[in-house]
């Protein structure tokens, strides 16, 4: 899809196109819309389903120092509803700075939201500073990684097969409870590493100041489910409860979970859009 900038974002769209609900998902920090695969498929095909990459991620153009910022994600994910989902009702899902979007979406364009956006789901979404952007490995695993890149730098591919296990045990750690799937690590270090270093310390800063609690009170004015997992090292059950308080709704924590929730318990997410989508809230 072309934005009015000009930037190339990469949409992807499964389900009924006919469908009266649309599910958007807006994937987190340094990852892309492969992160909802299990999430797509677990819904079917009784929704239209869109997940799309941020720009500065995945498939989509490149960002730069003014768009790299929650605020334009924010305008993106705007434009996006209303060129691809002109009518019905939408879901909205974040993760992380996905959910970030959908706040500052909100927040800029309340006429939009309110006229379209039955419900939302935050998926492990912060309402203070995100640890996701500090690099909270082990010290043993980081001390590791940093020793070797000290030593050797990332360019030579002899030397990264060394660096990238390090890196991606610091990864599982870091984002997935204590049994996430082997091919789910895989995937998220693929796409982290992907974004290593340009797209992380581009989008450093705007993760880091977008103040969410003053974006809170027009979101709050739809359904909204905050979900975290009990494991999650990023983003505490606390932070889940302050954002459901914040906006009048409902916090679930899931069991033996950590950050990368839409991979490592796709059902339970499911089931809170599918909540939101059945519900009888709609939109004008």
């Amino acid at each position: 899809m072309l934005l009015e900038d000009g930037t190339e974002l990469n949409v992807v769209s499964t389900g009924d196109p006919d469908a009266d609900v649309t599910v958007v998902l807006a994937h987190g920090y340094a990852l892309d819309h492969r992160s909802w695969w299990r999430v797509v498929e677990a819904l079917g095909t009784d929704c239209r389903v869109i997940a799309y990459d941020h720009r500065g991620h995945g498939k989509s153009y490149p960002a730069t120092r003014e768009t790299a910022t929650v605020e334009q994600l924010a305008d993106d994910l705007g434009e996006l509803v209303e060129r691809e989902v002109p009518t019905g009702r939408v879901v909205l899902v974040g993760h992380s700075m996905g959910g970030m979007a959908v706040m500052a979406m909100a927040e800029r364009r309340p006429r939009l939201y309110r006229q379209r956006v039955a419900g939302v789901v935050f998926v492990a979404t912060a309402t203070t500073g995100l640890a996701e952007t500090s690099l909270a490995w082990p010290k043993g695993v980081g001390k590791l990684v940093r020793e070797l890149e000290r030593a050797f730098g990332p360019i030579v591919r002899a030397v990264r097969e060394k660096i990238e296990p390090a890196k991606t045990a610091g990864l599982r750690w870091w984002l997935f409870g204590d049994r996430p799937r082997a091919e789910d690590v895989e995937l998220t270090a693929e796409m982290v590493w992907a974004h290593w270093p340009e797209t992380i310390s581009l989008f450093r800063p705007a993760v880091d100041r977008y103040d969410r609690e003053a974006a809170l009170t027009v979101a709050g004015e739809r359904p909204v489910i905050a979900v975290v997992g009990d494991e999650d090292r990023l983003c505490p059950e606390s932070d889940a409860e302050a954002l459901a308080r914040a906006v009048g709704g409902e916090a679930l924590v899931v069991p033996d979970a950590g950050h990368m929730l839409p991979l490592e318990r796709p059902d339970e997410v499911v089931a809170c859009v599918r909540r939101l989508a059945n519900s009888e809230s709609r939109v004008p």
